[in-house]
C-alpha cells in the first residue's frame, strides 16, 4: 500500500461499476487508482467522472500496476473467472461482484488461484451490509426474537440493466442467478452460515417470454441444519421499481424490513420528476422517492469493510467460499425445479460442474 491507503483498481464501467466507484469514493482508507473497460471511450469517460488517474482496456495491465492493492471485479458474470485469476497471479487482493462465477468449476478455480497467491477473495453481497438488514440480524443475534427458525427475503423488479443478463448462456441463469443469490446469502448470514441440507424450488418464465428463455420469477425454499429454514423469492416480472424486503421469524418475535420503501419519501407528482428508485419506469403519480440509495443498500459500508480488511489483514465478512456455497444452492434450486427436492451437498460430475446452473433446468423455465 502507498500513503497508508488501499489502492483500488476497478474492472468494469457499467451500472455496478458506477455503484462501486461511488462506494469506494466514500471510504477513508481506499483510493481509486485505475479503471479498466473494454471500450476506451467508456474507460476514459469513467475515469474523468470519478477523478481516477489512469484507465486501461486490458484488465491484466490494471492488475499489474504497482499502485493497485485491491482489484474490484464489476464485470459481466462470464468474465469473473479470468479477471480474478489474473489479479491473484499479479498478487492482488480481489473483491468480486455477485454471483461469484458462472459455474462451480470457475468458482473453484478462482478460490484456488487466490489461495495459491496468498491473497483475499472477498464476495460482494451488499445485503449483509445494508443498515436496516444489519439491524435486523442484530435483533436476532441478541435473542430479541427467541429461537430464529425462518428467514424470508424477496427482491423483485421488472428486469436488469444490460442485455447480457437476459442470456442464460452468458449470465449462467435468469433471475435466480441474478437476484436469488442476494436472498440466499442473507438467509445464510442470518442463520450463522449453517450448512444447507436441502433445496426445493419453483421457477418459470411468466411475463418476459419475448425477452428471455430464462426464468423471470423464482421461489426457493432451503432447509438448514438445526431446524432453520429460508424462503427466497426473486422476480424480473414485477413492475414498479425495486422491491426489497426481509422478515426474520423466531419463537418469541418477528422483525420486518423494507429496505427501500421504508426509507423513502412518499411522493405524488402529476408531472413526474428525475429519479425515484432503481428501475422505476415512471415518476408520475404516487412514488417512493429514495434518498442516499447506495447507503441504504449497503454499498459504501461493504467496500469500506473490504478495503479495511486489506489494510489490516483482517478476515472479511463475505468470502469466495461464501460465494461458492451460494452457487451450489443455486445449482440445487434449478435441479429441484425440474426433479423435486434436492439434498446437499450436491454430487456433480466434472462435466456438470463446468455447465452453468441454468443447464440443470432443461426446458422447464418456459413451461
Amino acid at each position: 500500500m502507498t500513503s497508508g491507503e488501499v489502492g483500488v483498481g476497478l474492472v468494469g464501467s457499467g451500472f455496478i461499476g458506477q455503484v462501486h466507484a461511488e462506494a469506494f469514493s466514500r471510504s477513508a482508507v481506499a483510493s481509486l487508482r485505475a479503471v479498466a473497460s473494454r471500450s476506451p471511450d467508456r474507460a476514459a469517460a469513467f475515469a474523468r467522472q470519478w477523478g481516477i488517474p489512469a484507465w486501461h482496456t486490458d484488465y491484466r495491465e490494471l492488475a499489474g500496476r504497482s499502485d493497485v492493492d485491491l482489484v474490484c471485479v464489476a464485470s459481466p458474470n462470464w468474465l469473473h473467472r479470468d479477471i480474478v485469476v489474473a489479479a491473484a497471479e499479479a498478487g492482488k487482493h480481489v473483491v468480486c461482484e455477485k454471483p461469484l462465477a458462472r459455474t462451480l468449476r470457475e468458482a473453484d478455480e478462482m478460490i484456488a488461484a487466490c489461495r495459491r497467491a496468498g491473497v483475499k477473495l472477498m464476495y460482494a453481497e451488499e445485503l449483509c451490509f445494508a443498515p436496516k438488514y444489519v439491524r435486523a440480524k442484530e435483533l436476532a443475534d441478541e435473542g430479541a426474537l427467541g429461537e430464529v427458525y425462518l428467514v424470508r427475503q424477496s427482491e423483485q423488479h421488472f428486469g436488469p440493466h444490460s442485455d447480457w443478463f437476459w442470456d442464460p448462456e452468458l449470465a449462467g441463469g435468469g433471475v435466480l442467478m441474478d437476484m436469488g443469490c442476494h436472498g440466499i446469502e442473507f438467509a445464510r448470514w442470518v442463520h450463522a452460515k449453517r450448512p444447507a441440507w436441502s433445496v426445493s424450488a419453483e421457477v418459470g418464465t411468466f411475463v418476459r417470454h419475448k425477452r428471455t428463455r430464462a426464468e423471470d420469477h423464482a421461489i426457493v425454499t432451503i432447509r438448514f441444519a438445526d431446524q432453520r429454514a429460508a424462503l427466497i423469492e426473486a422476480s424480473w416480472a414485477k413492475p414498479g421499481g425495486v422491491d426489497d424486503r426481509a422478515e426474520i421469524v423466531g419463537s418469541r418475535g418477528v422483525t420486518y424490513a423494507d429496505l427501500l420503501r421504508g426509507s423513502a419519501l412518499t411522493t405524488f407528482s402529476d408531472v413526474g420528476y428525475g429519479y425515484a428508485v432503481e428501475k422505476a419506469p415512471d415518476t408520475r403519480g404516487w412514488t417512493f422517492t429514495m434518498f442516499d440509495e447506495p447507503w441504504n443498500y449497503g454499498f459504501p459500508q461493504e467496500m469500506d469493510h473490504f478495503a479495511r480488511c486489506v489494510a489490516k489483514d483482517a478476515a472479511p465478512r463475505e468470502t469466495g467460499e461464501d460465494g461458492r456455497a451460494i452457487l451450489e444452492i443455486i445449482y440445487a434450486a434449478y435441479r429441484a425445479a425440474r426433479h423435486g427436492r434436492v439434498e446437499l451437498p450436491l454430487q456433480l460430475t466434472d462435466e456438470e460442474a463446468a455447465l452453468p446452473p441454468f443447464a440443470q433446468l432443461g426446458d422447464l423455465a418456459s413451461g
